[in-house]
């Protein structure tokens, strides 16, 4: 069974994503694991949201099943939770290349605060190092099933590596795919490029039967275009490569960084070591 990763730390933003795992994981038929990673095994009491009080909390343990108990009947195909101990990214990580995880799905906010420009550093780092797919989801975004996912397509050599696993996606949902082709430059041997990449990309959704649209956004910002297009056309999903240089790298392409810090739709994120 495929399982979610769905990390908590407590806050409204880490509860927000969980109820948008719920909806994804009962359509693809998931298990969702919570999780929560501690520093030491000394306990801190954590920042809890008032729906989730209770004076017979004393432990992490105690706060997990609080939220276990609200939730686990909406998750048709279960749901568990584990406590790590260590640093948050990196466990979140571990976990998920245990379980080997289908999908880890998170808030970009979280308890820690939110740095001006800059995702949390926890999930910035959740990103770089994934070893699977990740939805980011920023705050107060309602939980809705992905009706419609936008596909930036660009000139780099892993830019198509997403579209298998978005098509499968999108087939769940019965999505529509719209495929943009995206570049700051806008000559005749880019956009015949772009043409050429974007096309071939067509031609498969269309042949799995997934209802797509094609358009090419030549000659501005990458990250303000996808995301703008993404708003206008009313979509709940952009689907981007990290463009990571490597698994070591504390580091997100640039266009990456940016559409993740401010889309204000949800962002899939694949790393091109996932593949």
């Amino acid at each position: 069974m495929k399982i979610i990763i769905v990390p908590i730390d407590f806050s409204t933003d880490s509860i927000n994503a969980l109820e948008h795992a719920i909806i994804i994981a009962n359509r693809i038929e998931a298990q969702i694991r919570l999780m929560h990673v501690v520093k030491s095994k000394n306990f801190e009491p954590p920042f809890i949201i008032n729906d989730f009080s209770s004076t017979s909390a004393n432990t992490i343990d105690d706060f997990m099943k609080i939220i276990l108990d609200k939730y686990k009947d909406k998750a048709k195909h279960g749901m568990d939770y584990k406590v790590r101990e260590g640093k948050i990214f990196k466990e979140i990580c571990n976990q998920a290349k245990y379980d080997d995880a289908y999908l880890i799905i998170m808030g970009t906010h979280g308890a820690s605060g939110f740095e001006e420009m800059v995702i949390g550093s926890n999930a910035y780092r959740v990103v770089v190092h994934a070893p699977c797919p990740i939805i980011t989801i920023s705050q107060k975004y309602a939980p809705i099933e992905p009706q419609r996912i936008v596909l930036p397509i660009d000139l780099s050599k892993d830019t198509r590596k997403k579209v298998p696993f978005v098509t499968e996606f999108a087939l769940l949902f019965h999505a529509q795919i719209d495929v943009i082709g995206v570049s700051e430059l806008e000559t005749d041997d880019v956009r015949e490029k772009l043409n050429t990449y974007t096309l071939q990309v067509e031609s498969f959704l269309k042949e799995k039967n997934i209802t797509t649209t094609r358009e090419l956004l030549l000659g501005n910002d990458i990250s303000e275009s996808t995301i703008n297009y993404a708003k206008e056309h009313n979509a709940q999903l952009i689907a981007i490569m990290t463009e990571q240089l490597n698994r070591l790298a504390f580091w997100l392409g640039p266009h990456a960084q940016e559409i993740v810090n401010h889309s204000p739709i949800p962002v899939i994120s694949f790393s091109p070591n996932v593949f």
